[in-house]
């Protein structure tokens, strides 16, 4: 066990509660405390529940078919659980209220598992999975509003060919209705399905907490896994309802430490806490005592096991150990006229728990309460003019004095142990910066909900479940010497963008980023849509000037793609496409997975900002109409080009939850009406303000003309270089003629691409043939290409043009036949242009060969095909 992760558990894990009968009490009202979520952890009050817990049972039925021993047994079962540090245990069936009490006097939540026919076809017949619902509502009954409930699980492992056999989404429905049904019995309990990783497919959004079972005898499978499940499980909790191993197989040594790295590990990837099957090897199920397993912490008689030792040791950790060198952390709080929400920031700061740390606040000119709401926290606070966010957060930087500044934005508040998450990250990997979720708050008001819900919020963008492409500003640590050594951030960036380019320019560097699931923010939401147009804006804005500066970040029409995913709380959604679930050969894979495609061409053009440009050129198409009939089959294209980004708008918003309260029929109604209306408009609000700052399709053109059919250029060299040498040389020419130049891919025939323009591009391929004593003669070849869409149009125009002259409307023929030549003409241009820049560049990497070899004595010569 290494030192880091000794030490992590201690800062993160509340020691237990010295006095058991307080269990479930606000102090401040003496109310009973139920849990809740917020985020990705559990909650009791203000206090972070983590559940460090045991399964108990199911037991041989007495006479009376309790699953479960006498009173005084468990008294003493669980006056020996609370005694080993933990404050919770599992249940497979649902426990006598008497149970419970006997938990809430020992200090014990109870998870109760509500059991049901999950190992056959349970909907054979309909009368059959109404008996499911009404046993479900009755047990949840039973139990409903004690203090010492920690949740429900309405499922637990759904064999995965059964569920095969039922189907996905049919199975999925059925839960969704355990779960509707269960919760009317007691509306402010917590709700789960215990799922495994042969089902992991599953998708249920309407669970509160997300909880697996996971048997992995490996450390390191055991911690990807774990960040694979936070990904699935996003902005809820994750549970690990069952761990274990068995001592009759691997022996009770073994069982003890592979039992200490599987609690240490499960808490210091985030979770929300554990279950440790189980409390005795004592165990029913199927109508027989199970005889040949042996998971207890404590055999059939109670004698505890060495691991019942380990479990007790790492749920309770140790003091802050000294051996454990933290990183020193400068907590960065850039503001502007930020007196509305600051105080929320900085009182989040302030009870965050970390042992070596500071905040430092630069208020960026501010001309409200700013300044003095710092000061009341006696932090530092630097004063500047009004420069941008990227010139405060240098500020920051040269201010701090720690070897890691985490910058947060003053909208936003951190959990506790969020500098814990993100130096633990730091420590156990080689990534220079860190980054975490950001998470809107429950009550942020009703617009800020459906922002929350809609596109265009800042989110990260994953490479894998540990590595990021893009990590938000919002919660963004990096190392300084990382940050300096890039020049800190760059400011022209004077409200958005900043993260952006720093992030990918650490990444030129050839560094990485990470990412911490548990690291989160609550970051509050724009609360009205004035505001939120305003973001956006600037958001389009933004991506502006970041195409001037990475424009080989851009396709053509100006659209950035990113190579990750891109994580967002609205549910995917994809035209003509169906995700696949990863089953192995008949049902057999032990891990079987979604396989979501990437969106289809045109559900990712209905997405795009420019899709607007088309309903333009769709309304001046339909004009024509006046002077030549047939083009008044533009309108019916027009309705469904304006119609079709109105469908994926309702069909994705027809799938997102409500989560405020009340909710009623026509409160539910009003939340997607408004979250619509934010879908439609966040794509406008971007376009707009790519277009003011200058991203338009037209924007970047090379001049030059060099006629653009296939050609080649040739240089012998008696100078040895490698191929790619050579290539990054030409490349750094053209970049230098500020062309938009393109790597070939993995897959590709070609090895750089010059953009001309929006609709036309060169090619080049490069081949080195070695002639020994280090000469070397280099081909290149050259060829135009063109985009295949503007070709098709192209014709088409030319098409209609000849149509409308035999039908001899000249003006029209005209018309069309001027689109025709001017969009062919372009075509020619840009490829022309795009031929010229390579040419030049070629020519003058065979100048700089050749000025290379004369100072060295060394003839060259080179001319071109």
């Amino acid at each position: 066990m290494s030192p880091i992760e000794i030490s992590l558990d201690c800062a993160i894990q509340e020691a237990p509660s010295s006095v058991p009968n307080t269990f479930g009490v606000d102090r401040q009202t003496g109310g009973t405390r139920r849990p809740r979520v917020k985020g990705k952890f559990l909650f009791a009050g203000d206090e972070k529940i983590r559940v460090r817990g045991v399964t108990y049972g199911p037991f041989r039925p007495d006479a009376t078919g309790s699953a479960y021993h006498d009173r005084e047994v468990v008294e003493r079962d669980f006056a020996q659980i609370k005694a080993n540090g933990m404050n919770a245990v599992r249940t497979y069936t649902v426990p006598p209220r008497w149970l419970l009490d006997i938990a809430h006097r020992n200090g014990l939540y109870v998870m109760i598992g509500l059991p049901w026919e999950q190992h056959v076809d349970f909907l054979d017949n309909r009368a059959g999975a109404r008996s499911i619902e009404d046993r479900l509502r009755s047990g949840v009954y039973d139990c409903a509003g004690h203090s010492a409930v920690l949740c429900y699980a309405i499922g637990n492992e759904i064999p995965s060919p059964i569920v095969r056999w039922i189907g996905r989404r049919c199975t999925e429905r059925f839960i969704e209705r355990l779960c509707r049904s269960a919760r009317k019995e007691d509306p402010g309990a917590l709700f789960t399905y215990v799922n495994y990783p042969s089902t992991e497919y599953l998708q249920l959004p309407f669970i509160d907490l997300v909880a697996f079972n996971v048997y992995l005898e490996s450390q390191e499978s055991l911690e990807a896994y774990l960040a694979r499940l936070h990904n699935l499980a996003g902005d809820r909790p994750l549970l690990a309802a069952e761990i274990g191993l068995d001592s009759l197989r691997h022996g009770q040594h073994a069982q003890a430490r592979a039992l200490d790295w599987q609690v240490r590990a499960i808490f210091s990837a985030g979770c929300a806490g554990t279950f440790v099957f189980s409390w005795t090897d004592e165990w029913h199920r199927g109508g027989h005592d199970i005889e040949d397993w042996k998971f207890g912490l404590v055999s059939r008689n109670r004698q505890p096991k060495p691991a019942l030792a380990a479990v007790r040791k790492a749920f309770a950790g140790t003091r802050l150990s000294s051996d454990v060198d933290w990183p020193r952390i400068s907590v960065v709080v850039c503001s502007y006229n930020g007196a509305r929400t600051i105080r929320g920031c900085l009182e989040g700061l302030r009870k965050v728990r970390y042992p070596n740390f500071e905040v430092i606040v630069v208020d960026d000119g501010s001309t409200d309460s700013t300044a003095e709401i710092a000061d009341e926290y006696g932090f530092v606070v630097i004063r500047t003019e009004n420069r941008g966010l990227s010139s405060a957060r240098n500020t920051g930087m040269e201010a701090a004095t720690g070897e890691v500044v985490a910058y947060i934005d003053d909208d936003a508040s951190p959990d506790s142990d969020w500098l814990t998450y993100l130096a633990t990250t730091f420590m156990r990997t080689k990534h220079v910066a860190v980054g975490g979720p950001n998470i809107a708050p429950e009550n942020d008001g009703f617009i800020a909900h459906c922002v929350d819900q809609s596109p265009g919020n800042p989110v990260h963008v994953l490479l894998s479940d540990g590595e990021a492409e893009h990590l938000p500003g919002c919660n963004l640590a990096i190392r300084k010497a990382a940050l300096q050594a890039i020049g800190g951030f760059d400011p022209q960036f004077r409200t958005a963008g900043d993260d952006v380019d720093a992030c990918w320019r650490l990444q030129q560097k050839g560094w990485t980023l990470g990412f911490s699931p548990a690291a989160m923010v609550w970051h509050h939401r724009r609360n009205s849509i004035r505001e939120f147009w305003k973001q956006q804006l600037n958001y389009g804005r933004a991506e502006a000037m970041l195409e001037r500066k990475w424009p080989d970040k851009y396709n053509g029409a100006g659209h950035l793609t990113w190579v990750g995913r891109v994580y967002g709380n609205e549910l995917q959604f994809t035209l003509g496409l169906r995700d696949r679930i990863y089953h192995g050969t008949w049902g057999s894979a032990p891990f079987q997975s979604l396989y979501q495609p990437a969106p289809s061409l045109l559900a990712a053009l209905l997405t795009l900002p420019e899709w607007y440009l088309v309903n333009i050129v769709l309304v001046a198409l339909s004009g024509i109409g006046i002077l030549w009939k047939p083009f008044l089959m533009a309108l019916p294209m027009l309705g469904l080009s304006a119609g079709l980004p109105f469908i994926h708008v309702v069909i994705r918003v027809a799938r997102l939850r409500c989560k405020t309260k009340p909710q009623r029929y026509f409160h539910r109604l009003k939340f997607r009406l408004v979250t619509a209306f934010v879908h439609m408009l966040q794509p406008l609000a971007r376009l707009y303000g790519r277009l003011m700052w200058g991203l338009t399709p037209w924007r970047r053109s090379l001049t030059g003309f060099y006629p653009p059919w296939p050609s080649g250029f040739t240089l012998w060299s008696q100078r040895w270089q490698a191929a790619e040498e050579r290539l990054q040389l030409l490349e750094a020419t053209l970049r230098t003629e500020r062309a938009v130049v393109l790597r070939g891919g993995a897959y590709d025939r070609w090895d750089l691409e010059v953009r001309g323009g929006f609709v036309g591009a060169t090619r080049t391929q490069m081949v080195i043939e070695e002639h020994g004593a280090g000469q070397q003669y280099i081909r290149f070849r050259f060829w135009p290409r063109c985009s295949p869409i503007w070709v098709v149009f192209t014709t088409l125009f030319a098409s209609l043009s000849a149509w409308a002259a035999l039908d001899q409307v000249w003006s029209a023929s005209g018309l069309l036949a001027t689109i025709t030549v001017l969009m062919a003409l372009l075509l020619v241009r840009d490829c022309a242009a795009a031929t010229d820049a390579l040419t030049r560049a070629a020519r003058q990497l065979r100048d700089d060969n050749a000025s290379a070899c004369r100072s060295q004595g060394i003839s060259e010569r080179g001319e071109p095909a």
